[in-house]
């Protein structure tokens, strides 16, 4: 099964540096963009409505304490995501990798999965329950059918 560093071990190696909120923000919208389109998961990782937007914490233990995470960082194998999974991988980040981890940030905190996984916890709490991946679907802002 794939990891979800093996997705954001791809993303780095295709767009290079980056800081580690946006990772976080694009292995979440391709997440929600793979389930869309196939109701399938691309990892089994959840995320968490953070603060700062969702978070995986299994992917948060890989880069704690980093700002920034460049290509090789991660320990991962690439060589695991089949051809669909990279098409759209590829067409959420062709479309987002442009934004800043902040816009990134500021975008998914206005989004449903994201404001119902908070469930009125104040800005200093994490929530205990992940967000369902069911709440996903549908909920990414690129067309995953490109």
């Amino acid at each position: 099964m794939i990891k979800i560093q093996d997705v954001a071990a791809y993303v780095l190696n295709r767009y290079g540096r980056m800081t580690t909120m946006k990772l976080q923000k694009l292995c979440f919208y391709a997440q929600s963009a793979y389930l869309t389109k196939t109701g399938e998961p691309l990892f089994n990782e959840d995320f968490y409505a953070w603060v700062n937007g969702p978070v995986s914490p299994d992917l948060f233990a890989l880069h704690r304490g980093k700002f920034f995470i460049y290509p090789g960082d991660l320990a991962a194998d690439t060589k695991v995501l089949k051809a669909d999974q990279i098409a759209t991988i590829n067409t959420v980040c062709d479309d987002l990798s442009q934004l800043s981890g902040n816009t990134l940030t500021r975008q998914v905190q206005g989004e449903k999965p994201w404001i119902d996984g908070r469930g009125g916890c104040d800005y200093r709490s994490k929530p205990t329950r992940p967000i369902p991946k069911s709440a996903l679907r549908s909920t990414t802002p690129v067309d995953p059918a490109h």
